[in-house]
């Protein structure tokens, strides 16, 4: 009987150090970077994480941007890889809340990651705990002819009453301040969030796009009437709703306007259509309500942990690489777009050099744009109301109605 027993309990542990072998050392990554850039800085990384980790093989399930999105809280609930990427801010919330993503708090502490990556700490953040690690991101802000400026003696405004009196001089002149289309309305969310950012500061915009504050608010009318200065002085573009983004780099190009709130990838259909770098500038949005720390748009993509992970422990190792200032620096240089890690080199472009220098000093938080930040309704909701305001501002009080409502409704 005894010996029976023995046998039995050795086969058991046998089987029990079988099957953990299976897992130990293989990393199992799921990601979305099937386009050509981010594939092959993934592939880089992996084979880099490889040769600094030779006892753990990776494998590698590469999916289309829409498959993944209808397929991430399928795999992450019953097929879990060991890290998955994925976006930060409220796109991370919905998987949060659900328990699907692991707290990586340590991975934080132990990597002195509370200091390198400050910028993007908050928009890491729930519930006092990190959910994951930052790798890559782009910065929103002013673009602008360098030249104009220069000639009509306007100096880069850094406040908004410096801000309007550049607007008012340009239009004195004959150029329209602001080119913006706003056809496909996200370019007018993005006008909307640094003015509410400058006006009421990065808390309370996150707490508006989660649906915590009503659109009536006083505080959401005083970003719109700063906004409504700009729209009745008429120093945007007009019939900007009839262009793309793209249609409206036309004006600036032709010297017809002087100034554009947008992401870093306008830079080089401006530059394909022949500005140069002596003509184009870039300048951070200037600040509205004194005091208020700096915040700003910047879509960041991040590094996860599901809960259901079957090697946490190696995964663990895999966030801390990436993070590192070295493994920043390499990815994005073939990505194109900026670090994290604030000890991380940039290419010598001046725009990246830019808003890297910008970013990394953002004391006030990282946003990730209003239609990734709001859920899917809340946004379009909202950036419909953003460009039905642009046109007619006079419909103030009923767009904001009508956006109290959709957050009733939305936010259930």
């Amino acid at each position: 009987m005894t010996r029976c027993l023995l046998r039995s309990a050795v086969a058991a542990l046998s089987s029990a150090v079988i099957a953990a072998s299976a897992f130990a050392g293989e990393l199992v990554i799921n990601t979305d970077t099937s386009d050509p850039a981010p594939k092959a800085a993934f592939e880089q990384l992996i084979m880099d994480f490889e040769a600094e980790n030779p006892d753990i093989t990776v494998t590698w399930n590469i999916f289309d941007h829409e498959g993944y999105k209808t397929s991430i809280r399928n795999f992450l609930t019953a097929d879990a890889p060991d890290i998955a990427n994925w976006y930060a801010g409220n796109r991370m919330l919905p998987y949060v809340n659900a328990g699907l993503f692991e707290p990586v708090d340590d991975v934080w502490e132990e990597n002195g990651l509370n200091e390198s990556l400050m910028s993007s700490a908050a928009s890491m953040t729930i519930d006092g705990k990190k959910w994951g690690v930052p790798y890559t991101y782009y910065q929103w802000g002013v673009y602008y002819r360098q030249d104009i400026f220069e000639d009509l003696g306007i100096a880069v405004p850094t406040n908004w009453d410096e801000f309007k009196a550049a607007c008012a001089t340009l239009a004195e002149n004959g150029i329209a301040p602001i080119t913006i289309g706003t056809k496909y309305l996200w370019t007018a969310a993005g006008v909307f969030d640094y003015i509410n950012l400058r006006t009421n500061g990065y808390d309370f915009h996150m707490a508006l796009t989660r649906g915590e504050i009503p659109w009536t608010d006083d505080r959401v009318r005083a970003t719109m009437d700063n906004w409504k200065e700009l729209v009745e002085a008429g120093y945007f573009i007009e019939n900007h709703a009839a262009y793309s983004w793209q249609e409206a780099l036309a004006p600036m190009v032709q010297g017809n306007a002087a100034m554009y709130v947008m992401g870093n990838f306008a830079v080089a259909p401006l530059r394909e259509a022949g500005l140069t770098d002596d003509q184009l500038g870039f300048f951070q949005f200037p600040e509205i309500t004194p005091g208020i720390p700096v915040a700003e748009d910047a879509p960041t993509d991040t590094i996860h942990i599901p809960s259901n992970a079957s090697n946490k422990e190696d995964a663990k190792r895999f966030l801390a690489f990436l993070a590192r200032a070295d493994v920043q620096t390499k990815i994005n240089a073939t990505l194109g777009q900026l670090p994290l890690n604030s000890a991380s080199e940039v290419s010598d472009d001046k725009f990246l050099q830019a808003g890297f220098a910008m970013l990394s000093a953002a004391d006030g938080g990282i946003a990730q744009f209003f239609d990734r930040d709001a859920p899917a309704e809340m946004a379009k909701a909202g950036m419909e109301g953003f460009q039905e305001f642009m046109v007619k501002p006079e419909r103030l009080d009923t767009i904001l109605e009508r956006l109290e409502k959709a957050r009733g409704r939305i936010y259930k």
